[in-house]
């Protein structure tokens, strides 16, 4: 009877890259078809295109990076456990913070490694995740630890995020970025007067007016990065 579980050293690994930056997806493919059981089958310059190939490809791992154009990598993750339950997901990061790690295991990642320590341990995190198991760089184990005690001992002190929707979310990321309500409302397949709702809303519940706030914002929580 098969148990769904299945062995690496006899399988090969399916992995997509998604990272905004072509040098860096180059490295780690060269690092981890370098393994031998570990194939590169595709890759992916931002957050929503990361969306669109694991559709078509539905390959076993993502590899994902955080602050990407268009759609974070915490948000694509989302999208990808929801459409390709088959596929884990593990994030390749520059971030550090424990609120970065918690939402991205709310995603659904099952991995969370620091860019500083890529390779053994992203490879590590890679064959663990296609076990079904979960892996964090050890200082990153630490950080949610950390956040784990504080959110205890301060149950109803939730990230800012938590109240804003998943679309919600994605709007932000696109007005900060520059993008106008019609050039949202294109990507995102809703009506220009749908997009200006959202914006009213979100800004709202942030209860932030104008634009250099919401920047900041969304650069604290990882939405979005400095230029």
């Amino acid at each position: 009877m098969n148990s769904g579980i299945r062995d690496t050293k006899s399988d090969v690994i399916r992995v997509l890259l998604s990272d905004d930056h072509a040098v860096m997806r180059e490295g780690l493919r060269m690092i981890l078809e370098a393994q031998g059981n570990i194939e590169v089958v595709g890759d992916a310059g931002d957050g929503r295109e990361a969306v669109r190939v694991a559709q078509q490809l539905s390959p076993d791992i993502v590899v994902m990076d955080i602050a990407m154009e268009g759609l974070n990598g915490i948000d694509a993750t989302r999208q990808i456990r929801e459409r390709c339950p088959s596929t884990q997901v593990v994030i390749l990061s520059m971030y550090a913070t424990s609120e970065y790690v918690y939402r991205a295991l709310e995603a659904g990642a099952l991995g969370y490694v620091l860019k500083e320590t890529a390779g053994g341990e992203l490879v590590k995190a890679i064959r663990a995740a296609h076990l079904g198991r979960r892996y964090l760089s050890p200082s990153m184990t630490e950080a949610l630890i950390s956040h784990s005690l504080s959110m205890r001992q301060t149950p109803h002190d939730k990230s800012p995020l938590d109240r804003l929707s998943t679309r919600e979310r994605e709007v932000l990321q696109l007005v900060v970025e520059g993008k106008t309500s019609a050039q949202i409302a294109e990507v995102v397949n809703l009506s220009p007067k749908t997009v200006e709702t959202y914006r009213s809303r979100m800004k709202k519940k942030l209860d932030l007016d104008n634009l250099p706030d919401l920047v900041k914002f969304a650069i604290e929580h990882g939405l979005t990065r400095l230029k």
